[in-house]
């Protein structure tokens, strides 16, 4: 445990900010598990739709509060998107 009063502090923001990211995190990725899913149960292309538009709100809000790397963001994007199209049979399987 700190001595200093400015370490306490650190340690407080440190565990608000971590439980922060947290929620930011798990809910980027239970969107994910959503539209992975919808694809499971081969849902209708609108449902899908707006589940995927969903996560790509929350990957990019997380990526926006720092939480994950921009880079990331995209990354997570890309991949879902092509399991989307590939799905729907918009583009053809590799």
């Amino acid at each position: 445990m700190p001595n200093i009063d400015s370490a306490k502090k650190r340690v407080k923001q440190d565990e608000v900010r971590k439980e922060r990211n947290k929620a930011y995190k798990s809910r980027f990725k239970n969107s994910i598990k959503k539209v992975l899913l919808a694809i499971d149960k081969k849902a209708e292309k609108e449902e899908l739709m707006t589940l995927l538009s969903e996560a790509f709100k929350s990957i990019d809000k997380a990526a926006s509060k720092g939480v994950i790397h921009k880079n990331q963001a995209a990354r997570r994007k890309s991949r879902l998107h092509i399991k989307v199209k590939k799905f729907l049979g918009e583009v053809a399987p590799q």
